[in-house]
């Protein structure tokens, strides 16, 4: 007699399997892991370039106020570095655990989003890097000088420094994959473009809204993130809108034969 109930195996099964992806993934991030800490200090280098840029031609420094500050600096560079290192690996388990389960019509729809995701984060990851944490720093940098009577010199701590930009790029790369869920949302019959219109309004306080918890509390960083989202949605439509066209076109190709 069978002790294990049929019905239960193919749970069972997909448990091991999420098991064995679970298992590369985390292997993938210790092996990546490793090897960014052992650069931690050129990773630590190019993050704080825009720091640089905001200084100028003025000697700015980082400084750290608890000894073992520095060293848990370079871990959290280190796991920061290799979440971005074993991301192709992430998405490529997460993409074979998933993909069995789908027919091939629908691994067709996904895969223009699935190629979509990690280009619109990096994207926005590079857009805060090169553009808007230069352009914010300056802006932070500008308050030293004498104020009333006494110098203001910034300080800023390595620990805190890291967290701001970590702050930034993620707050960027996230906010940058809002075409991937508008479009999906679409996809899946859930909102039509005609309400995805409609809601316009209601789109543009929420990426304010958006922006100001994510960003730092300066208007100039919240104008930075809330902007590109609003014309990142407005994208959106414009592919809805082309995509829509396209496939009315063939349907009447299809009708018409």
């Amino acid at each position: 007699m069978n002790d294990i109930d049929e019905n239960k195996a193919p749970l069972i099964e997909h448990l091991i399997e999420l098991r064995k992806r679970l298992l590369i993934c985390i292997v993938g991030l210790v092996i990546a892991g490793s090897v960014c800490y052992y650069f931690a200090n050129d990773l630590l280098g190019i993050l704080v370039e825009p720091l640089k840029k905001g200084f100028g031609n003025d000697t700015g420094k980082l400084v750290y106020t608890k000894l073992y500050e520095a060293f848990f600096v370079e871990l959290k560079v280190a796991m920061f570095g290799a979440f971005f290192l074993s991301f192709p690996i992430i998405a490529n388990q997460l993409w074979a655990f998933v993909a069995p389960g789908l027919y091939a019509k629908e691994k067709r729809a996904l895969l223009p989003f699935l190629l979509a995701t990690p280009l619109l984060f990096f994207s926005g990851a590079a857009f805060a890097y090169y553009f808007v944490m230069p352009t914010a720093f300056f802006f932070f940098l500008k308050f030293q000088g004498d104020a009333g009577g006494m110098q203001l010199e910034a300080l800023p701590s390595v620990d805190s420094y890291l967290t701001l930009v970590m702050q930034f790029i993620l707050a960027f790369g996230i906010s940058f994959l809002l075409p991937v869920l508008v479009m999906l949302l679409n996809r899946a019959g859930i909102v039509s473009r005609a309400q995805l219109v409609a809601a316009r309004r209601y789109v543009i306080v929420g990426a304010v809204a958006v922006a100001a918890v994510m960003t730092p509390p300066d208007v100039i960083s919240q104008l930075m993130l809330a902007i590109p989202l609003c014309l990142l949605y407005e994208l959106s439509l414009a592919i809805i809108w082309f995509t829509d066209r396209r496939r009315a076109k063939e349907q009447a190709l299809v009708e018409a034969e």
